[in-house]
């Protein structure tokens, strides 16, 4: 084999591949090809550069002027006529330039007319693994125009295009005729599932647009889609107004509806989406979304908007989400939600449709080392339908009574660490609850704490916390459970000394490891002085005991209320680990109350000093369990008075999910509207038909005694291959609330891979 390498012959080398590197190169993520062909990938990871104009963009040009790269040439033969001044490379010619190659089986370079030619299984290799194959490439004009003939291309997401003739202009617009474009796998004398075929695509470089004439859209061969004109940005442009794919869907409550969309690029930092549903039963229901991008922080408004004429009421809701950082220590946020009726979310399937209160917040928040302050408002809305069906009264009187907080403040030190490893800790928190026709109270807590952490040599761990909280009120109008009313300051100081210890034990075996961790948790308090006489509880409702609080040395979340009374917490952690897959662990723990005054959970076992048991379960021994399990046990008779479980088993082929949930009647709590019992499951099945196609089902099921059945169920049924999928959902809901008019929602989703698609919200 002759290796012959000339300096002329390595300028139109270079030139050659550089050509082809404009003309084809994409400016994406690079992904490495490997031999083994993957499964689908889901379509939120698919490039929107992937399409049939991917190629034909130029890259941007490199922003550091870099010294130029070597360029590899050799040839089997070669051969230079003087007398027509050619030179022409014979037999597996190679030209590499970086990680770009181009093969050949010949080559000529035509000195005097200034053009090179490459004959014969051309191929290119670009670094992102992209392959282009043609049978003739010409370039002309110091390499600046050119053609080629029957060019292939096969993208590094397996996407392939097919062109008979591609044609590079002087002005860097391209054109390619005879055009055909396909994601899909394309088996030998088969038509692929989809493709695109189109006359001629011109992309014309300086508006960056490219332009389709007589383009199709086939289905299996047939044509379903035509359009003699088409245009759209190229891939370099990342936004520009125009229409987007709509969405269509079906409710009860609005009936069938179109939805078209309009994306308005009123700046690159700044976008406007206009969306209006075009209904069957309620006419327009006008939606849109704002975006906005500044330096330091983003802006998001989204909002819809009806006219029932059915009841002459205006509706409508608007979700308003800002964070601006207004210096390294400062960060400013807002999350304001509305809704015009309780019913609207879930009339329009709206996100929060699901929730009892929308709140909106406003915050400021600071940090620096080891500090952090916070000052925040809220504002809520009673959106409840259950509520309002279960004790109108009790709805009416919350809703007239809903709270606006403002301000919350709340500042937070951590002091350095001593000599023996104690620090303190600094709470201060002011907090000043409005209501407009019931009791209004302003609050200034501070809590002091020392914390001292130890690990003994024998591997015992030891923390003692001492704390002092203080508390001054001022509340008005406030009536207590014996319907006396107060109005006035109140002040009060409580002590605690808290001290836990652990001690894990290890044992190790070939497979395993396996840790046992006894942990007791002994608090000192006095009893009483919580003064709910005077005092009303507004942010410590929640005071279920749970094994996520039962080893707290304070198990309120908030300042109202004072974890009072001395006891002693114990409990046992057991955890499993294996080497290669799966993990078990479990826990139970137990109170000993050592006064029956004790301020939380107040009404649950007033009779005794010893709580329940609670615990947790947690099994994942393999891929195809995964199992948690919370409880609440009576000490006595070991019923459950708290269930809760959530499950997923089986493999990909036929997957279960389910969740339970059971809580006792409880008439002394008055952390919730409802203390009636309640019984809840959620069963869902997966089944993974074949290759491509999916269907779930699944029901939401109230079993209590006086429950209404099933709360929801419905399905969906899930078509995805490497080039398009198509799901469709039907949902039904079941509502006591007489208003409520939507009982089932049907939709579904198209989607072509890189084309984009239509579908429901």
């Amino acid at each position: 084999m002759n290796k012959i390498f000339s300096r002329t012959w390595l300028f139109a080398a270079a030139g050659l591949l550089l050509h082809a590197g404009a003309v084809f190169a994409e400016e994406t993520i690079i992904i490495p090809v490997s031999g083994k062909k993957s499964a689908p990938k889901p379509y939120v990871n698919y490039d929107p550069k992937m399409n049939m104009t991917g190629f034909m963009h130029e890259p941007e040009p490199q922003k550091i002027e870099k010294e130029a790269p070597d360029i590899y040439f050799s040839a089997d033969e070669m051969e230079n006529n003087d007398e027509l001044q050619t030179i022409t490379a014979k037999g597996d010619v190679n030209i590499i330039r970086e990680n770009m190659t181009l093969k050949a089986d010949k080559v000529i370079y035509n000195q005097k007319e200034d053009i090179v030619t490459a004959v014969g299984d051309v191929s290119i290799v670009q670094p992102d693994g992209s392959v282009i194959f043609s049978d003739y490439v010409e370039l002309s004009e110091q390499m600046t125009k050119g053609h080629m003939t029957d060019v292939r291309v096969i993208m590094r997401d397996e996407t392939r295009i097919a062109a008979r003739k591609f044609r590079k202009m002087a002005n860097d617009n391209k054109v390619m005729e005879n055009v055909v474009y396909s994601p899909c796998d394309v088996c030998r004398n088969k038509e692929p599932l989809w493709q695109i075929k189109a006359r001629k695509v011109k992309h014309d470089a300086a508006s960056k647009d490219v332009y389709y004439n007589d383009a199709f859209i086939e289905v299996k061969g047939v044509p379903v889609f035509y359009t003699p004109f088409l245009s759209h940005p190229d891939p370099t442009v990342k936004r520009r107004s125009g229409f987007i794919a709509p969405t269509i869907g079906s409710n009860s409550y609005i009936g069938g509806y179109f939805q078209p969309r309009y994306f308005w690029n009123i700046s690159d930092h700044e976008d406007f989406l206009f969306s209006p549903m075009l209904s069957s039963d309620k006419g327009i229901v006008w939606n849109g979304q704002y975006r906005k991008y500044v330096y330091n922080g983003d802006i998001d408004i989204t909002g819809s908007f009806l006219h029932d004429e059915d009841d002459d009421r205006n509706r409508g809701n608007m979700f308003l989400k800002g964070r601006y950082e207004v210096n390294d220590f400062w960060l400013a946020e807002a999350d304001v939600n509305y809704a015009s009726d309780s019913l609207y979310l879930k009339d329009l399937s709206l996100p929060y449709k699901d929730d009892a209160w929308l709140t909106s917040k406003l915050s400021l928040q600071g940090f620096d080392n080891r500090n952090y302050a916070s000052i925040e408002a809220y504002y809520y809305k009673l959106i409840s339908y259950t509520l309002r069906e279960y004790d109108q009264k009790e709805f009416d009187r919350r809703n007239l009574g809903k709270p606006t907080v403002l301000p919350l403040m709340e500042y937070e030190n951590i002091s350095e660490t001593g000599k023996y490893g104690s620090y303190m800790k600094n709470t201060f928190n002011f907090a000043s609850v409005y209501r407009e026709d019931d009791t209004t109270t302003q609050r200034a807590s501070m809590i002091n704490s020392w914390v001292l952490p130890y690990t003994s040599p024998y591997g015992e761990k030891y923390r003692m916390v001492a704390s002092v909280k203080s508390d001054l009120y001022y509340v008005d109008d406030y009536t207590n459970s014996l319907d006396e009313n107060y109005t006035g300051t109140v002040a009060r100081v409580f002590p605690q000394l808290g001290l836990e210890w652990r001690l894990p034990f290890i044992r190790a075996t070939e497979n395993t490891r396996q840790i046992i961790e006894p942990v007791v948790v002994a608090v000192l308090a006095p009893d009483g002085g919580n003064k709910i006489d005077k005092i009303p509880n507004e942010d410590s409702q929640d005071s279920e005991l749970s094994d996520s609080n039962i080893l707290d040395i304070d198990r309120y979340a908030g300042y109202d209320r004072n974890d009072t009374g001395s006891r002693i917490s114990y409990g046992i952690n057991w955890s499993s680990y294996g080497d290669i897959m799966g993990r078990t662990s479990a826990f139970i723990a137990q109170s000993y109350k050592f006064s029956k005054d004790e301020s939380f959970a107040e009404g649950i076992n007033e009779d005794s000093s010893f709580t329940d048991y609670v615990g947790r379960i947690y099994a994942s021994p393999s891929e195809y369990l995964d199992l948690n399990y919370r409880f609440r046990m009576d000490k006595d008779n070991f019923k459950m008075r708290y269930s809760e479980l959530g499950a997923a088993m089986g493999p990909d082929m036929l997957r279960m999910t389910v969740s339970y949930i059971y809580l006792q009647e409880n008439n002394a709590s008055s952390s919730s509207f409802d203390p009636s019992e309640r019984k809840e499951l959620y069963t869902a099945l997966t089944a993974k038909l074949s290759r491509d196609w999916t269907i779930t089902l699944y029901n939401r099921q109230d079993l209590a005694p006086h429950g209404v059945g099933s709360l929801e169920h419905g399905g969906n049924l899930t078509y995805e291959d490497e080039c398009l999928k198509l799901v469709t959902n039907v949902r039904r809901y079941n509502s006591d609330d007489p208003d409520f008019e939507g009982d089932y929602e049907f939709s579904f989703t198209f989607m072509l891979k890189t084309l984009g698609g239509i579908g429901s919200r």
